[in-house]
């Protein structure tokens, strides 16, 4: 590949607002269409990124005022927009599109979803026809690269959000989530969200419980489980092996004995809590309880900061990965580019062999053998040329003048006088 034809551009979370990234967000439908114009635009080949930290486009034979076209579909000025975008080529650019795949330039750095997304990102580019000798193995290096960071690293196993620490103390409390229910005590907005992360993680039901039954029942119905009345608490506290509070009621709603009564019906089966409430929900004393496991905002904020301190230890490691598949994408695309050279070069021995054959009598005994010999002493004469013609392409030296000399010392050059 030639780096000088690939560049990446775009808005991202460090310079541009999450207001107008909203704005220039593209969404899959409208993905063929826009990949129409920047072809027409005499852009060779593009994918248009687009996630909640980036629009970016990543091109060959493109440039920055490919970007004018998506700030047009999103209706806004592209003058407007000159001091949020950035703009990288050659090298910075392969770096980059290493980093986003590998979730190092993300905001949270080792999240899982981005490397789907590029991945999306690159299957919609390509059924548009907008993947080429270019993009491709790029991308496909950038998978490789990303593929080493989440085995070899720990980047991507620490919880850095309050949802995904409660959803991982969760499975490390109860294992399995798909054979766990949760109790929503309240309606609060952060406990539906986090009864949604856990759904998400697996969980296989939720029942809700709220200060009037019509607002339970929506929230119930959102999530898609079941709601019962505050009355109905006792009964419904043992078969919880989750219980999320967020009732508000700024008075204890789950005490010690209600959460010991609870353990002793379910045969001493654990119980996870999760106390949203400012004041709490639940009455600190739970936390003597055996086999009740009870955290707070503070303590699941403790969680996701130690889940963040960890990633960015991991960084360190995850960027000398990135570095080492660069520099090996970097020489092996070197050496394809001395492909032709190679080619050539072999081209010219078999030629000269030929024509030594060709100076034998045709039922000559002699013409197998001497077919056998030239043709191993041309492999054996051709070896320690190729290698050392692919180490200098790799070490970046002049490849025009490398082909040149060969050409001047191996290769006819009658047509040339």
């Amino acid at each position: 590949m030639n780096a000088a034809v690939f560049s990446v551009a775009g808005f991202n979370h460090r310079l541009c607002p999450a207001g107008l990234r909203e704005q220039l967000y593209v969404e899959d439908v409208d993905q063929p269409a826009l990949l129409a114009r920047l072809r027409a635009a005499g852009v060779a080949e593009a994918m248009i990124l687009s996630t909640c930290d980036r629009v970016e486009l990543w091109m060959a034979e493109g440039d920055v005022a490919a970007l004018d076209i998506l700030a047009e579909a999103a209706r806004l000025d592209p003058a407007s927009l000159a001091g949020y975008r950035f703009a990288l080529a050659e090298e910075a650019a392969l770096r980059h599109v290493f980093a986003v795949a590998s979730a190092l330039e993300s905001h949270v750095i080792g999240e899982p979803q981005v490397l789907g997304q590029v991945k999306a990102t690159h299957r919609l580019a390509r059924d548009a026809g907008m993947i080429g000798p270019v993009l491709e193995p790029v991308l496909q290096a950038a998978y490789q690269a990303a593929k080493r960071v989440r085995s070899e690293t720990a980047i991507g196993e620490r919880p850095v959000s309050l949802a995904a620490a409660a959803c991982q103390l969760a499975r490390d409390v109860q294992g399995d989530l798909s054979r766990c229910g949760a109790l929503l005590l309240g309606t609060g907005e952060m406990g539906e969200f986090l009864a949604g992360q856990l759904l998400a993680a697996g969980l296989d039901r939720v029942s809700v419980i709220g200060r009037t039954a019509r607002r339970a029942e929506a929230v119930a119905r959102r999530l898609g489980g079941h709601f019962a009345t505050l009355e109905e608490l006792p009964q419904a506290l043992p078969e919880a092996d989750i219980v999320v509070a967020c009732h508000g009621e700024g008075r204890y709603t789950l005490s010690a004995d209600m959460v010991e009564g609870a353990l002793r019906r379910r045969k001493r089966r654990p119980v996870f809590l999760v106390d949203l409430g400012v004041p709490g929900d639940i009455e600190p004393a739970v936390n003597r309880l055996d086999d009740a496991f009870l955290y707070d905002l503070e303590e699941l904020e403790q969680v996701a900061l130690q889940g963040r301190a960890r990633r960015e230890a991991e960084a360190g490691a995850a960027w000398a990965i990135l570095e080492a598949e660069l520099a090996a994408f970097r020489r092996q695309a070197a050496e394809r580019e001395a492909v032709p050279a190679l080619t050539a070069l072999r081209e010219s021995f078999e030629a000269a062999r030929l024509a030594v054959l060709a100076d034998l009598p045709p039922h000559d005994p002699a013409r197998e053998a001497v077919d056998r010999a030239t043709r191993l002493l041309a492999n054996r004469l051709l070896h320690r040329p190729t290698l050392a013609l692919r180490e200098l392409a790799a070490a970046g030296q002049d490849q025009a003048a490398i082909e040149a000399l060969l050409r001047r010392l191996f290769m006819d050059t009658k047509d040339e006088e």
